[in-house]
């Protein structure tokens, strides 16, 4: 006869996310078919665990937290930028790279060129060593492509990665990262080729949960932005933008018109940006690595994102131009360090906010009954250790669905 549960972790310092860091001492959480089915004191268990699981884990006191979500990131490309990385380094500037032919562009051409075996490959790598900081969420977008073949060939790759890793991915479509080469007299047209052709196949075949936009002087204009977002509404699908990373064009503003489950970057956002922010409920997506790489000096503004309750989120931003990040660890101690969030804020942005800002707040980001049983165990007494250690990693047990897959 088969038990109440399939499995309980037991003795663990169970943070739920839920409000806070939401701790509970002394705790244990049960597991059935793959979701949370109990979690609170281990004394409140009405018969022996023995009884009531197949499987039971002993913590030992180490901390229990929800399953990491890196929710924004550029994961899947092919080769790098560390020769841009010198060149800024002696002076050159994100921009004057940009417009060399550097930057995206680069990263497009190397994309376009690539197998989709060997772009797989190299992209699976980059996965594998986020899951490994305790990531069980993720989402890829697309956007070096510029070119239908190719950004098929990236959404195609992320399936991929989804199917042979036990994560969960959530996919974008950002074909308005930049604008191809072939487009660059006539970058309308590239946009009308977006909102005509390459979003209607993206809703009608699934490929894509969402759809991304650059909104910022070097990239799509508000009015351009405001055609993608139009066009992805129409065919139903949700969308996202980055906006104000280098200047403050009202990105913000328009994706929070359209309920954009997150706006991201946002270091130069003012206080319009920020009221429609709140009126739509839409995400600060806060991506430290991008500062800390480019070495910005212009901060976001995180008090006035508490004062308006925004829910902010941080996520490593793994690119190879501006955040070669693959520890969402390490991006909450930047996030601490250089945007001083407090090591529960920290938390809690790339569990329960980071979830919202994929849409998945439902079934993921919280260790609540009915939720899914992507759990981390970690060698640390208080989940503040997390954030506090540079360079650590102190997983000890990564559980997806309810089964330990680390």
């Amino acid at each position: 006869m088969r038990k109440q549960y399939d499995a309980i972790w037991l003795n663990a310092q169970i943070a739920t996310c839920e409000q806070g860091y939401g701790l509970i001492q002394q705790a244990g959480i049960a597991v059935r078919d793959g979701r949370i089915a109990w979690v609170g004191p281990v004394a409140e268990l009405p018969y022996d665990p023995e009884k009531l699981a197949a499987v039971i884990h002993d913590c030992n006191g180490r901390c229990l937290t929800p399953g990491l979500i890196d929710c924004h990131t550029h994961l899947v490309f092919a080769g790098n930028r560390a020769h841009e990385f010198e060149m800024r380094l002696q002076g050159a500037t994100y921009e004057e790279i940009a417009r060399q032919g550097g930057g995206i562009q680069s990263t497009v051409s190397a994309t376009r060129s690539a197998s989709e075996e060997v772009l797989f490959q190299q992209s699976l790598a980059r996965a594998r060593d986020l899951q490994k900081s305790g990531v069980t969420t993720l989402e890829i977008k697309s956007g070096y492509g510029l070119d239908w073949p190719t950004e098929l060939k990236m959404l195609r790759v992320a399936k991929r990665i989804e199917d042979t890793l036990p994560l969960t991915v959530s996919k974008t479509f950002l074909g308005a990262h930049t604008f191809p080469p072939e487009f660059r007299s006539n970058p309308d047209a590239y946009v009308d080729l977006l909102c005509q052709e390459m979003i209607p196949v993206v809703a009608r075949e699934q490929l894509a949960d969402a759809v991304d936009v650059f909104c910022e002087k070097i990239a799509f204009s508000l009015e351009q932005t405001k055609r993608v977002f139009a066009s992805a509404a129409e065919h139903g699908l949700k969308v996202k933008c980055h906006a104000e990373q280098l200047s403050d064009m009202g990105g913000t503003t328009l994706a929070a018109s359209y309920q954009a489950l997150s706006v991201d970057h946002l270091e130069h956002v003012g206080v319009p940006g920020v009221k429609a922010l709140e009126q739509s409920g839409s995400v600060a997506v806060l991506l430290p690595g991008a500062f800390y790489f480019l070495r910005e000096t212009k901060l976001p503004p995180v008090e006035l994102l508490r004062r308006h309750r925004i829910p902010i989120a941080v996520a490593t931003d793994c690119n190879p131009g501006t955040s070669p990040v693959t520890s969402l660890l390490m991006i909450m101690n930047m996030a601490c360090t250089l945007f001083r969030l407090t090591p529960s804020e920290a938390l809690e942005a790339v569990t329960r906010h980071a979830a919202q800002a994929l849409g998945m707040s439902a079934l993921r980001g919280t260790l609540t009954a009915g939720k899914a049983a992507d759990m981390a165990v970690w060698e640390v007494s208080h989940p503040a250790e997390l954030v506090y250690y540079l360079g650590n990693n102190p997983l000890r047990q990564l559980i997806r669905q309810g089964k330990v897959v680390f």
